[in-house]
């Protein structure tokens, strides 16, 4: 089956370009459209308007939902839908309806004062994690070692101009790397542990960290399929970490990135989601 898919992207990435390839063979048209100059909202036309489909792969989460949002309300089917992009781009969001679905993820403490965030630190003790509730690719992503520096990391989240950039979680260090499931439908098309480079802690596949693939695990496949039943069948980068008694939710990305996955499996993950695509189009 053919068709007409609009990419929306800040950007033509590895990613982008893969599935502009694998889209020929497959009979389907794929067009970026860059989000920065859509101007949406005309109740008389869209430029989406000509689409069969539209596959958000904006990095700015804020972008993608508002993008999926006005598609959506034109009757364009869009991938992912604008509720699960909607879920994925507030740390915060996520934690609270997975959890409220029963799926495993860490425990944590909103940050939106210092006062919340002496609080917290009494509860969890250190080391512990501060991250951004907005945000991703583990920037502004803090790991406070010592209690006795905690106020002094804290100053810098007081020092941000808007109420929105100082809302953080604190959560337990949990150590080792992480597990990035690359979903595709409902299925996990290829899965990899990711481990800290060098000197930097993080285990982000944007940070350029180690990987290796992950065999298929039935407990992560649980967890997965939790996930996805709870944000419905999409394309999502779902990062787990692994403790002694579960693996627990970290993330999910709504426009994940898998050049990293991709060296690490012989699977044709592009195909996959043209496949998927054709799916949604039916």
């Amino acid at each position: 089956m053919g068709g007409k898919v609009a990419v929306v992207a800040d950007r033509l990435g590895w990613e982008e370009r893969q599935l502009m390839r694998a889209a020929q063979p497959a009979g389907l048209r794929i067009d970026w459209v860059n989000d920065e100059d859509l101007s949406l909202g005309s109740a008389d036309s869209s430029p989406l308007a000509g689409y069969d489909a539209v596959l958000v792969r904006s990095r700015s989460y804020t972008r993608g939902g508002l993008v999926a949002t006005l598609a959506e309300a034109d009757g364009t089917p869009v991938l992912n839908t604008a509720a699960a992009i909607h879920a994925c781009e507030n740390k915060l969001v996520l934690r609270a309806v997975l959890r409220e679905a029963g799926v495993p993820v860490p425990d944590f403490r909103l940050v939106l004062s210092r006062k919340d965030y002496t609080k917290a630190m009494t509860d969890l003790g250190t080391p512990a994690v501060l991250k951004p509730v907005y945000g991703g690719m583990g920037k502004r992503v803090t790991l406070v070692r010592d209690a006795d520096l905690a106020h002094s990391v804290y100053d810098y989240v007081e020092d941000l101009g808007h109420a929105f950039e100082q809302a953080c979680l604190l959560e337990p260090y949990l150590g080792g790397g992480s597990v990035r499931c690359l979903v595709v439908g409902r299925e996990i098309v290829a899965a990899a542990e990711f481990e800290s480079a060098g000197a930097d802690w993080r285990s982000n596949a944007a940070l350029g960290n180690q990987s290796r693939s992950l065999a298929h695990d039935p407990e992560v496949a649980k967890v997965v399929d939790a996930v996805v039943d709870r944000l419905g069948p999409g394309i999502y980068g779902v990062d787990l970490f692994r403790t002694e008694s579960a693996y627990l939710v970290n993330e999910v990305n709504h426009a994940p990135a898998w050049r990293g996955v991709a060296s690490t499996t012989d699977t044709d993950i592009s195909s996959a989601v043209i496949r998927h695509v054709q799916e949604t189009l039916e």
